[in-house]
């Protein structure tokens, strides 16, 4: 048989309320010189802790067998059932040991009375209900705080499995855009071509380190983003404006990595870029901690196939750092995406 060992707060509780249970059944016991007669003190109360001790303990082993048994939130109702039946397996057959054996002894004189056993009983029941109820609710706020626990921790290892699945839809996604572009300047300007595979490899080497931990500094992708526009330069020249005002304030705030990058790259994938129609891009920062993306609106005739990379998965980052605000606005002649931005990234 295996024997558990008491917890602390029953430990306490059984010293505590021990002093008031033995006080009790001295009075059944010694009605009218429990209190004055010093052989009560030093015969019957050590006896009676004694008996206690023992019924305690064997409540207590009985206790945690039926939390073994029944661990789960779920089980609590058999948990429950189970444990009522300690009051005719433990408790009252103690209560009978006590009055059997002050009978039987004759200690100090005592011999037993029918209602003794009707008051001994209650006060067994009534210690019983109060001390099981205690325990029980107690078991029940732990299992409740482990299973926060254990639904934070299943959350958290969502969340970073589905950050992992994020960033490796990103980077294959803006590689295979970036060696597109490549491979028609090849055709048109080897000199430009070269000048663009220089800035492309600063480019994705800070998309390399940055999409480490899905979420970067306001300094750090505006940064990134002026070194991504100054690669679509060497692509589209005039074609492609570039309007940035942020305010340095908002610098140390976050925002998932290489959002912009992804609403720079959608602006101009769905849109025409020329000289006569320029594309005019502004990224700005408004009151309420929030950076606005905006682009003027001129589709293209033959829209290219989306693969919904773009915005769905800064709205998956959004959705899973459970930052509301990310907002997506169409108008007729402007396409605008509202990033908040975060100051405590945990």
């Amino acid at each position: 048989m295996k024997f558990s060992k008491p917890l602390r707060v029953q430990v306490i509780g059984f010293w505590v309320s021990m002093p008031f249970i033995v006080l009790a059944y001295n009075a059944i016991l010694y009605p009218g010189h429990f209190l004055t007669d010093w052989r009560v003190w030093a015969v019957s109360w050590p006896l009676i802790y004694g008996i206690g001790i023992i019924s305690w303990y064997l409540h207590i082993q009985y206790d945690h067998a039926i939390r073994r048994r029944f661990p789960s939130l779920k089980e609590t109702r058999k948990r429950i059932a189970f444990k009522a039946l300690t009051n005719p397996l433990i408790m009252t057959p103690s209560v009978l040991l006590i009055f059997w054996v002050y009978d039987v002894f004759h200690i100090l004189g005592y011999e037993l009375r029918t209602v003794d056993l009707k008051w001994g009983y209650l006060i067994g029941l009534a210690i019983n209900l109060l001390f099981d109820t205690l325990w029980e609710v107690l078991y029940l706020l732990d299992k409740y705080r482990e299973s926060l626990q254990e639904k934070a921790l299943l959350e958290k290892m969502s969340m970073e499995h589905e950050f992992e699945n994020l960033k490796g839809q990103i980077n294959p996604h803006f590689l295979f855009n970036c060696f597109n572009t490549l491979s028609s300047l090849i055709q048109e300007d080897k000199t430009e071509a070269e000048t663009f595979l220089d800035e492309l490899s600063k480019v994705y080497r800070y998309l390399l380190r940055n999409n480490e931990t899905g979420i970067s500094t306001v300094e750090k992708e505006v940064r990134f983003i002026q070194s991504y526009y100054e690669l679509l330069r060497t692509r589209y020249g005039d074609g492609l404006q570039l309007n940035l005002e942020i305010d340095r304030r908002y610098y140390p705030y976050h925002l998932p990595s290489l959002s912009l990058q992804l609403l720079v790259e959608n602006a101009v994938k769905h849109n025409i870029v020329s000289r006569q129609q320029p594309l005019v891009l502004e990224i700005f920062t408004t009151a309420g901690n929030k950076l606005v993306v905006n682009n003027n609106l001129q589709r293209k005739s033959m829209r290219p196939p989306s693969t919904r990379i773009g915005l769905s998965n800064i709205r998956a980052k959004y959705r899973l750092m459970k930052q509301e605000g990310f907002q997506v606005v169409e108008g007729e002649n402007n396409f605008m995406v509202v990033l908040p931005l975060i100051w405590n990234t945990n």
